[in-house]
Parts: structure tokens; C-alpha cells; sequence
């Protein structure tokens, strides 16, 4: 309901919109409900809502998933979800990660991103050092 404060000839008037209809408005004006009829019809705008997907980088082995294999086939690549610069590494070759563990903090846009795995392994390289720049795609570390 809005409500809307007039003021004619020196006469306050507090009025409610209490609903809208087709042309048809049901006001109370100072306690008075009146029913108006508009000249045009009222159209509601909606404002758009931006829906993003979470980032999370692809560990996936499935055939779907071919081109994230590393390059002797043992494993999965963990690859940039996005472009940016390095600024923290979490692991070490050889770490065991779980899903879900943070391994790199990645700076884009001002911001920090904390890339996490989604799968869970041996980590059998690192590809990266502190202040990289890396590109979306960039294969930044690799999991057995």
C-alpha cells in the first residue's frame, strides 16, 4: 500500500492506495474509502534480477571432461575459473586435499577468490607462484 500526503487549498489530505485494478483504484482519503476510476491503466514494472552461477573450477575426469586430464593422464587438472592474479597458494606437491578445500586465492577485479577443489587426491603439481598472472583456463595445479 503507498501512501501519499496532498495538500490543496490549504486542506491536508492523507491518502492510501489500498489496490490497483484494470483503471480501477481503491483509495481511503482521510479515512474515507472511494473507489477512482483512471484515465489510463496502471502497468507494474518489474525490475530484473541477475541470477549468477557459483564459480567453481572443474576437477572432472568424465570423457566430458577430457581436455582437464593432465598431461600423463594420472589425474585432473584444477583450472582458473577465472583471470587474475596469484596471491596466496595454500598446498604444496604431494599435499592430500579433500572437496571443497581451499587451495589458491586469486585477486580479479579487486576482489579475492578463494578457488577450491572439487574432488579429492594428491596434489602432483603446482603450476603457479605467488604473483602470476593467470588467464580463465589456465591449468593452475593438478590432482591424482
Amino acid at each position: 500500500m503507498k501512501n501519499f500526503k496532498f495538500k490543496i487549498d490549504d486542506n491536508a489530505y492523507d491518502v492510501d492506495v489500498v489496490s490497483v485494478k484494470d483503471k480501477i483504484a481503491k483509495v481511503n482519503v482521510n479515512g474515507v474509502l472511494y473507489e477512482v476510476e483512471m484515465e489510463q491503466e496502471v502497468t507494474t514494472t518489474k525490475t530484473p534480477t541477475l541470477v549468477r552461477q557459483d564459480v567453481v573450477p572443474s576437477t572432472d575426469t568424465q570423457p566430458s571432461a577430457r581436455e582437464n586430464q593432465s598431461k600423463n593422464g594420472s589425474g585432473a587438472a584444477l583450472r582458473s575459473p577465472l583471470p587474475g592474479k596469484i596471491i596466496d597458494i595454500m598446498i604444496k606437491v604431494g599435499d592430500v586435499v579433500a572437496v571443497g578445500q581451499t587451495v589458491v586465492c586469486l585477486e580479479a577485479m579487486k576482489m579475492e577468490n578463494n578457488i577450491k577443489t572439487d574432488r579429492s587426491g594428491t596434489v602432483t603439481s603446482i603450476n603457479i607462484q605467488k604473483g602470476d598472472i593467470v588467464v580463465e583456463g589456465n591449468v593452475l595445479l593438478e590432482i591424482a
